[in-house]
């Protein structure tokens, strides 16, 4: 049993004090339906690596690439948002079905509830500006950065945009250099250029 599932059984006492060990399987959704869960991962395949994902009951929380040690993002989750996580592949399946949606090329827009708990100021403006950014467009940093109130935080914007919880669903991807360069990306330049070569862009950078 992980630090995080005793963190769980700890806040839940007695619901799961004595469950068996197959009975463990069973624990999210019930921990779900008793408001004991409150952040629930797994992990997805992509043509990008395997990712973590973390939700909320308020919407998606998390997406991680696999340059970002699992372990370390599960114990950032439970410091900075709650103890009271789990695996609980119920909780991403909407994630989940829309991601591979997307990586076939059959969604251009994720419906998904967000859930912005790991933003806050500045970083939050420019992340919630990216996300209105369309399938198959791009957007310089002063532009994002003028959509976030402050069109000479271009420094700002690229280092908010390096901080992006949510990596594809928020498209950070689709922010691009104004001379024609890609810049940077949290998940390195060959996923940059995989993600905008899947929306039909990459000759247009």
């Amino acid at each position: 049993m992980t630090d995080i599932e005793r963190a769980l059984r700890d806040a839940a006492g007695s619901l799961v004090a004595d469950a068996p060990p197959e009975g463990l399987a069973a624990l999210p959704e019930r921990a779900r339906r008793e408001g004991l869960l409150d952040v629930g991962y797994g992990h997805l395949d992509s043509p990008l690596g395997r990712l973590t994902v973390a939700a909320t009951p308020r919407g998606l929380l998390r997406v991680a690439y696999p340059s970002n040690d699992p372990d370390h993002v599960l114990e950032e989750l439970a410091a900075k948002v709650s103890p009271r996580l789990l695996e609980a592949p119920a909780f991403i399946d909407e994630v989940r079905r829309e991601l591979d949606e997307y990586f076939e090329g059959r969604r251009e827009r994720f419906e998904l509830p967000l859930d912005w708990t790991l933003t806050r100021g500045f970083v939050r403006r420019v992340l919630r500006a990216t996300a209105r950014i369309d399938y198959g467009q791009v957007r310089s940093y002063r532009d994002v950065a003028r959509s976030a109130g402050n069109e000479r935080a271009v420094r700002a914007t690229g280092n908010a945009l390096g901080r992006n919880p949510m990596p594809v669903v928020v498209p950070c991807h689709r922010v691009v250099r104004s001379g024609g360069g890609l810049g940077g990306y949290t998940g390195g330049l060959q996923r940059k250029e995989f993600l905008l070569g899947l929306e039909g862009v990459i000759q247009d950078v």
